[in-house]
């Protein structure tokens, strides 16, 4: 059973092999030499917009038909927003009288099937047990549509974000079915912000909304050769998103550019009074002006780290493609202008051995799930705690258990097993070894010791260590396996794990709040390397704006 809105279509779908994609200028746009969607920029859109080359319900229709085209092959959208054409004509309608409420008025953006909103989409985080349930708009949507974006609809995600299952697959969810990444056919798409990936690679939507916990916006964003940014804990509010841990989930942008993704981080950061992480916002609550960091020369006189020790641990992980690009990105880097430097996290080793990680995460699931399942409006199901979650998904067919297993919450190790939620005295003791193995061991204590204002690593290593301690990344893309590079499948020989043509990022991480530092080092070095443009997805939609 499939809850796509979307009819079975037969249409031609766009087959591309490797090439190099033409620059397009982001001025004097006209109907002859305005980009394509699946490279337009927001300063391209809005260009457009403003000389009336088109109109936010040209843009929703576009989008929409782009999406139809290709979603019964790639499983990335599970609903489309059926207000999108109203909100649109409404934003058109305020353009017209000269009322424009920012950069993404009347710009259609996909979020992520866990962020709430107040509206006829469902927010299931990829469960049947949540179908038809209610809630408001989180706050998420709700400065979306402050800053006049068009919420164009929900994208698939990895089950409960990855937190249910030892043996699935990433991008599969019960209500969204299995998505797929589209530079190689049958991709693994990483997760768990999968659908929030693929639909920015192949435009559309201008970007994308994920949520991460621990890689869920960097791993995707890494296989779908895109920027993503993992804000710092307490920058965006997770007031009625799905929550995995209170201490370590984030909401960020999946976008093509640094620019597309920092007008996004510019619209969804900021305080709120339903989230107490977010008053510890410095500067009371002022919010940098993300974009204004989108300069050439950022990288000039700054000292940035690369984490060797995490390499020589770690590297065997890491094939020799992404080791030689990350090299190779470290000299432009220097060359730049930047001194790099050894910037080692010196507890790494012995946290490849800790477990404290997984007990934060159940005891947090355990009562944050509670918490967001109190506050909904209308429960279909009546479900009110983790045992009783189980307990469905174990008994309704199309949850497909026990072919995917449900052992992140009682297996050996899991919540339920554990049994105890982060009120419990036995929290404290877990949590101080994240923050230790993330702050004075990892990237916390490695920036302060080396007084650097970033350090590197290959995005492929970059989630964790940050996640434990709620710190940013930024990840831009670096590279691409080559052409004839064999190709790995998964456990369940569903996807394809590794194969010719796959992107790979270079991640910049930071310090708590520095997400305007680590965007204008991830600007410089794409402006510098351009690797988007390398290679295209295999597989595209053809349809474009007609365009006036």
């Amino acid at each position: 059973m499939r809850p796509f809105i979307f009819p079975a279509l037969l249409t031609t779908l766009s087959l591309v092999s490797a090439l190099a994609v033409p620059p397009y200028p982001s001025s004097s746009l006209n109907a002859t030499n305005f980009p394509s969607l699946l490279e337009v920029t927001l300063d391209d859109l809005v260009d457009g917009l403003s000389s009336n080359l088109f109109t936010s319900v040209d843009l929703v229709k576009a989008y929409s038909a782009r999406i139809h085209q290709v979603n019964s092959t790639l499983h990335v959208v599970t609903e489309l927003n059926p207000d999108a054409l109203s909100i649109a004509a409404h934003a058109d309608a305020l353009r017209k009288n000269g009322t424009v409420l920012g950069p993404l008025h009347g710009i259609p953006i996909l979020i992520k099937n866990n962020i709430g909103t107040d509206d006829l989409m469902n927010n299931t985080a990829g469960s049947f047990a949540l179908r038809g349930a209610k809630q408001g708009d989180s706050t998420i949507a709700t400065k979306l549509r402050k800053a006049g974006a068009v919420i164009l609809g929900k994208t698939n995600l990895s089950q409960w974000a990855n937190y249910r299952s030892n043996n699935s697959t990433n991008g599969w969810s019960a209500y969204g079915g299995q998505t797929n990444g589209v530079y190689y056919p049958q991709q693994d798409p990483s997760g768990s912000s999968s659908g929030s990936g693929v639909a920015s690679a192949i435009g559309l939507a201008l970007g994308s909304l994920g949520s991460e916990t621990s890689g869920s916006i960097l791993s995707p964003a890494d296989v779908s050769n895109l920027v993503g940014i993992k804000p710092t804990v307490g920058l965006t509010s997770r007031h009625l998103v799905i929550p995995i841990s209170e201490h370590q989930d984030t909401v960020g942008p999946m976008t093509r550019t640094v620019k597309d993704a920092a007008h996004i981080l510019q619209a969804i950061a900021g305080f709120d009074s339903n989230d107490n992480y977010t008053s510890a916002i410095p500067d009371n609550g002022s919010i940098p002006d993300y974009v204004s960091a989108c300069k050439e020369d950022s990288l000039q006189g700054v000292r940035i780290g690369v984490a060797r020790n995490v390499l020589d641990l770690y590297g065997s992980a890491v094939d020799e493609p992404v080791l030689e690009a990350f090299h190779q990105a470290v000299s432009e880097i220097e060359a730049a202008g930047a001194t790099i430097v050894d910037a080692n996290f010196t507890a790494f080793e012995d946290y490849l051995s800790d477990g404290n990680s997984t007990l934060v995460l159940n005891a947090d699931f355990l009562a944050n799930l509670r918490t967001y399942l109190s506050s909904l409006t209308y429960n279909p199901n009546n479900i009110t705690d983790l045992a009783q979650l189980t307990a469905f998904t174990h008994a309704f067919p199309a949850e497909e258990y026990p072919n995917r297993d449900t052992a992140i919450w009682d297996g050996a190790d899991g919540a339920l097993t554990q049994g105890w939620d982060n009120t419990d005295p036995r929290f404290w003791d877990a949590y101080q070894a994240n923050l230790y193995y993330g702050g004075e061991g990892g990237i916390l204590g490695a920036l302060e010791r080396t007084n650097t204002s970033a350090v590197l690593l290959p995005t492929q290593l970059s989630p964790s260590i940050a996640a434990l301690v709620g710190s940013p990344v930024v990840t831009v893309p670096m590279g691409f396996y080559p052409g004839d590079w064999n190709v790995t499948r998964n456990s369940r020989d569903t996807l394809v794990i590794g194969g010719p043509s796959i992107p790979f990022g270079l991640s910049f991480m930071g310090a708590k709040w520095s997400e305007r530092d680590l965007i204008g080092y991830a600007y410089a070095y794409e402006q510098m390397t351009m690797h988007r443009g390398d290679v295209l997805p295999y597989l595209v939609p053809n349809i474009e704006l007609s365009l006036k």
